[in-house]
């Protein structure tokens, strides 16, 4: 996998276009509004995300979701793109203070694309960015005990399980734990 991507293209212009010739991922675009309100109006994928992503996801939380990434610098989210069509999100959140050289992964795939490696590309995808453009050293997610596709997906991007916090989440009037997972970069390994 190689993602078409150079220092000079992300300097200029800002654009970010990262494809391993199935699975694109890019900058979000306005018009992304329609299909990822269409996609992410789902309760089988706000009940994996924290509370922040609304239900009902609506035009209006796709819009205001997408202007707050709209001129993001770095970049750390994108559109998931296959066979040329919006599909999702996915984005690096860089952490703060001691940190800093750590980003926290998210992401959502609108259920239609779901069972088809769309997301196991992505994340190959993002994490190549991650650490070849934005210095990470390392990318860590927290996923709820009750979304086994997503632990499977990490583990076969390389993640490693580093523990369970128990009970970590309150989540639909329950608690919940959260299974966390991590990857280094591999210039330090």
């Amino acid at each position: 996998m190689s993602a078409d991507l150079t220092n000079e293209q992300t300097m200029k212009t800002n654009a970010i276009r990262l494809t391993d010739g199935t699975v694109t991922i890019r900058n979000l675009r306005r018009s992304d509004k329609y299909r990822m309100a269409e996609l992410a109006d789902n309760e089988k994928i706000s009940i994996n995300l924290r509370d922040a992503f609304p239900n009902p996801y609506t035009l209006a939380n796709a819009e205001e979701f997408i202007n707050s990434c709209i001129g993001q610098k770095p970049l750390q989210v994108f559109a998931i793109e296959y066979n040329g069509q919006y599909v999702g999100n996915i984005g690096l959140h860089i952490q703060s203070d001691v940190y800093s050289r750590s980003a926290e992964l998210g992401y959502f795939i609108g259920e239609p694309y779901w069972n088809k490696g769309i997301t196991t590309r992505a994340v190959n995808l993002i994490c190549e960015y991650g650490f070849k453009e934005l210095d990470i050293i390392r990318i860590f997610s927290g996923i709820f005990e009750y979304n086994p596709a997503s632990q499977r997906v990490l583990e076969k991007c390389g993640f490693i399980k580093e523990g369970v916090f128990k009970k970590a989440i309150y989540k639909d009037c329950g608690l919940w734990d959260e299974v966390r997972y991590a990857i280094l970069n591999p210039v330090i390994q």
